[in-house]
């Protein structure tokens, strides 16, 4: 038997404002897509931006359909469509914001189960680490270095 310890480490900003402009506009991207949401059953808008080593920004927001669960997150929608568009590009930053028309979203919020994973796969696939940072509707900004940080054992991952 051995023991294993996994650390991730996270940077905490207290709000957009304290990011550097490349960040912010990239912020204001998923705040735009964010607003662009089609959430009429659960209420929840999020935004994804996405910007390329191509220079590109690729955005994408949740859409719902009656026939829950088969609408797509934010973070998907926008992965893939890179992914489609750009096949080549790699992903260098990603932004993400929520917000809810029944509360306030104050704190940050990360990207769900299967959006990690499906992170994990371009990250995987380019050798590279993604930045990603989130946030809620305002407040704190999370900043992670790598997908890897959020999803320490990976589907595919060898530590153990």
């Amino acid at each position: 038997m051995r023991e294993v310890t996994i650390e991730t480490k996270l940077k905490v900003y207290e709000g957009p404002e304290h990011l550097n402009e490349e960040i912010q506009q990239l912020m204001n991207a998923a705040i735009e897509a964010r607003d662009n949401a089609y959430a009429p059953y659960s209420k929840f808008h999020v935004g994804t931006a996405i910007l390329l080593d191509n220079n590109k920004v690729v955005i994408g927001s949740n859409q719902e359909n009656a026939s829950y669960p088969s609408g797509l997150c934010a973070e998907r929608t926008a992965i893939y469509y890179a992914g489609a568009k750009y096949p080549n590009a790699k992903i260098l930053k990603m932004a993400l914001t929520a917000s809810s028309q029944n509360q306030v979203t104050d704190k940050p919020i990360p990207p769900c189960g299967a959006c990690r994973q499906a992170i994990a796969e371009y990250e995987l696939k380019q050798d590279q680490p993604i930045e990603i940072y989130f946030m809620g509707a305002k407040g704190k900004v999370v900043k992670s270095d790598s997908l890897s940080n959020l999803l320490p054992l990976l589907f595919e991952n060898s530590v153990l």
